[in-house]
């Protein structure tokens, strides 16, 4: 029997040590960090994954125009650059292709599914919460940054988000992060940190293009007022940044533009086949005043649609039917906090860290939110998600500085006081917009918010200590709860198409991205039934165990087609050949559902609602004669490509191709005769 030593005892213990330390440094943070940072972090993090990640397929393919970008990008490298919306490269989405990009090598990895479609964007959420709150932090300390990350998990428009395929939630991403960055350039002369943030500024503009630069105007002027050194060394770390987003930005245009177009996908959603063209139109000048931002209708929604998703243009838009249970929970609190936290800062030193970040912060959202409330072209009520980060950390940070004022004087404990009650107002008015939901949550929050608020106004020697601190807990408790119920709302609703919202439909809004509204569309068509999964209307697919029906195809976005036959898909499968598409229809909510049950490319002519000028009829006759396209689908509209209203191709088609009829649905074979 071999006998135990000493030394060898005295090495276990040591080992047994270290682990256990390693345990507690994992669990509580460094020795010398308060023990409840950690832990608050953690659960925190927790918090957000379950809102993301539970439940995540409930919407399937959710915007099924990305989900087939994404679908296309797992089997082609040129698809996955260009970002196509098929593997044969016909026609890119709208927007350039990092967040497709990102989707595409989720389905690579994990094979095509609502799960590794949506994937990445939840963890962009997750991911997101923690930068968050590592960004607050390094401004107005641990408390500040919790509170943050806690406002921002649980705003309904981003559990939106972070469970859908658009490429907001890359965008939000990327965005906090160089935010994340520019803070960390306060705390030193370097300029690395500051290039850091601008290149991550450049990856938002490749997902989704110009909203990238609406943070521009407060890292510019966060920099130049707070950064250190001399106004010469902060002149060339601006003109470095400067040149750090041209370059992260335009190379992936620069190359769109300089190969061939024979040798690459029509640009979808420009007027002229061309990346720069789209950016500073459709997706550009267009959003800002409607239309294309180069005549009096975009190619492909036209001008003046953003009213009908977000209401009329005007100051109050964010808080109107459409944006308000969204994003505008905290509003107020967070304006508050940003002109009480300005003027507590105003004789601080230059350098001071809480000053950048008021200016950062504050600018972000003003910025940001004045756009949004004045633009005019198409607006979608999810873009809020872009004010998210600004109003949780603006909320994080006047709590606790006007907190730490409270200790020291009366009026910290008014503001504060009036931060509360205005918000706990705001949200019973709101709940009050949908009295069927949660009908008592109003009232208790507004008659928690008067006791409160009336309690943290008192002088500390009257509520003060523990007391005071179980007080601001219950207020911030009450004040969650309402954009609580309404994420919670979120996770169980199935959403679909270009236009999802957050929460339940409030009389007088759109609503038109749930699954089960059923209701009106702004552009004349019906919302599909929870059973489809086509993104933007037209031809629906069932999930997966449902019975196909037989039915018509619908007329491309918002149309209200039904599900298409399992023979149809069959029939064009077996008879495909060697064509480069199965099939060619008019707008990706006809093309997609075909595109995702059977996994081959399908010819989106016209792209997103078949409005843009691809194919022209003489390119539609190349395909055929070349053998790469031979089934044609006619929408029930019998519009074509070209502006939506061109039947060039559709007269051609039906003239010179024979009609086959498969499960009720007409299906136009072009195949050349001999």
């Amino acid at each position: 029997m071999t006998a135990i030593t000493q030394p060898q005892i005295q090495v276990e213990v040591d080992h047994d040590a270290r682990l256990r330390g390693r345990l507690t440094s994992l669990l509580f943070g460094p020795a010398e960090q308060a023990t409840w940072i950690r832990p608050a972090l953690l659960a925190v993090m927790a918090l957000a994954a379950v809102l993301y990640l539970w439940n995540l397929t409930i919407s399937g393919w959710a915007n099924t125009y990305y989900a087939m970008a994404a679908q296309a990008a797992s089997q082609s490298w040129a698809a996955w650059f260009f970002g196509s919306l098929d593997a044969s490269n016909f026609i890119t989405i709208d927007k350039p292709p990092l967040s497709t990009m990102l989707m595409g090598l989720s389905v690579r990895v994990f094979g095509l599914s609502s799960w590794s479609l949506l994937l990445p964007q939840a963890l962009a959420g997750v991911g997101t919460v923690a930068v968050l709150y590592a960004a607050v932090r390094r401004s107005f300390g641990a408390a500040a940054g919790t509170i943050a990350a806690l406002v921002m998990a649980l705003t309904p428009v981003s559990v939106l988000i972070f469970r859908y395929d658009n490429p907001d939630a890359l965008l939000n991403l990327l965005l906090v992060s160089a935010a994340a960055a520019l803070l960390r350039s306060m705390d030193t002369d370097h300029l690395r940190w500051v290039i850091l943030a601008a290149a991550l500024v450049g990856f938002g503009f490749l997902t989704k293009y110009l909203q990238a630069y609406l943070v521009l105007p407060a890292f510019a002027l966060t920099y130049v007022v707070a950064a250190p050194g001399d106004l010469v060394h902060r002149a060339r770390g601006l003109a470095a940044a400067f040149a750090t987003v041209i370059i992260t930005s335009g190379w992936w245009v620069a190359a769109v533009e300089l190969i061939p177009t024979a040798n690459r996908p029509f640009i979808g959603g420009s007027t002229t086949d061309s990346a720069l063209q789209l950016l500073l139109g459709y997706d550009g000048l267009g959003r800002i005043f409607g239309g294309s931002g180069a005549g009096p209708a975009g190619p492909s929604g036209g001008g003046g649609i953003g009213a009908n998703f977000s209401g009329e243009a005007g100051i109050l838009r964010l808080f109107n039917a459409e944006f308000a249970g969204q994003i505008s929970w905290f509003i107020p609190f967070a304006l508050i906090a940003l002109v009480s936290g300005l003027w507590l800062r105003s004789r601080a030193g230059r350098t001071d860290k809480a000053l950048a970040g008021y200016l950062l912060w504050g600018t972000w959202l003003v910025v940001t939110g004045l756009v949004f409330s004045f633009m005019s072209g198409i607006v979608h009520t999810y873009y809020a998600v872009a004010l998210a980060p600004a109003g949780a950390a603006l909320v994080g940070a006047g709590t606790v500085e006007l907190w730490g004022l409270r200790a020291r004087s009366w009026v910290g404990g008014v503001v504060l006081a009036v931060a509360i009650l205005a918000s706990a107002a705001w949200a019973w008015a709101l709940l009050a917009r949908t009295p069927d939901f949660a009908p008592m949550l109003g009232p208790v929050i507004l008659l928690l918010g008067v006791i409160t608020a009336l309690l943290i106004a008192l002088p500390v020697r009257y509520v003060g200590g523990r007391q005071a601190t179980v007080v601001l807990v219950v207020a911030f408790a009450m004040l969650l709860a309402a954009p609580t119920a309404f994420a919670y709302d979120t996770m169980q609703t199935a959403q679909s198409g270009g236009d999802p919202g957050a929460g339940p439909k409030v009389a007088g809004s759109g609503g038109f991205g749930r699954a089960g509204a059923g209701g009106a569309r702004p552009d004349g068509g019906q919302g599909i039934g929870p059973g489809g999964q086509g993104g933007q209307g037209g031809i629906g697919v069932p999930p997966e165990g449902a019975p196909p029906s037989g039915g018509s195809f619908g007329n491309g976005p918002g149309g209200g087609g039904s599900a298409v036959s399992q023979g149809v898909l069959d029939y064009l499968v077996a008879n495909r050949g060697d064509a480069a598409w199965i099939v060619a229809v008019s707008g990706s909510g006809s093309a997609a559902p075909i595109q995702l049950a059977t996994g081959l490319p399908v010819m989106t002519m016209g792209g997103f609602n078949g409005g843009d000028a691809s194919p022209t009829l003489a390119e539609f006759q190349a395909y055929i004669a070349s053998g790469q396209l031979r089934y044609v689908i006619v929408n029930g509209n019998g519009g074509g490509p070209g502006g939506g209203g061109s039947s060039d191709v559709t007269s051609w088609v039906t003239t010179n191709c024979t009609a086959v009829t498969v499960g009720g649905t007409t299906i136009y074979d072009c195949a050349p005769t001999s």
